[in-house]
């Protein structure tokens, strides 16, 4: 768990570093290929203008789901990253 807060510290400095505020950000995340998984991941992306696109792995196994959304700040985007981790079971964020 500490290393995920250290990551996020970081992450937010890079952000705030990087970018002019309010942005769109493009969040990345890999699952095992299962439509609920998808699905959870977009509710929780929903009723923000996000654009989300899916892709499966060449064996099925796995689907990228890449989500293209407006963001008010960098404390948002960790929010939404952490959300994530919480709520889909083996999720991996890029």
């Amino acid at each position: 768990m500490k290393d995920s807060e250290e990551f996020y510290k970081k992450l937010k400095v890079q952000l705030a570093d990087t970018a002019l505020w309010p942005t769109a950000y493009l969040y990345k995340f890999i699952v095992p290929t299962n439509t609920s998984k998808i699905a959870q991941i977009e509710t929780i992306f929903d009723n923000l203008g996000a654009v989300i696109n899916t892709k499966q792995s060449k064996n099925g196994k796995y689907t990228s789901v890449s989500i293209n959304v407006r963001m008010k700040n960098p404390d948002e985007v960790i929010l939404k990253y952490k959300e994530v981790a919480i709520k889909v079971e083996g999720v991996i964020s890029l």
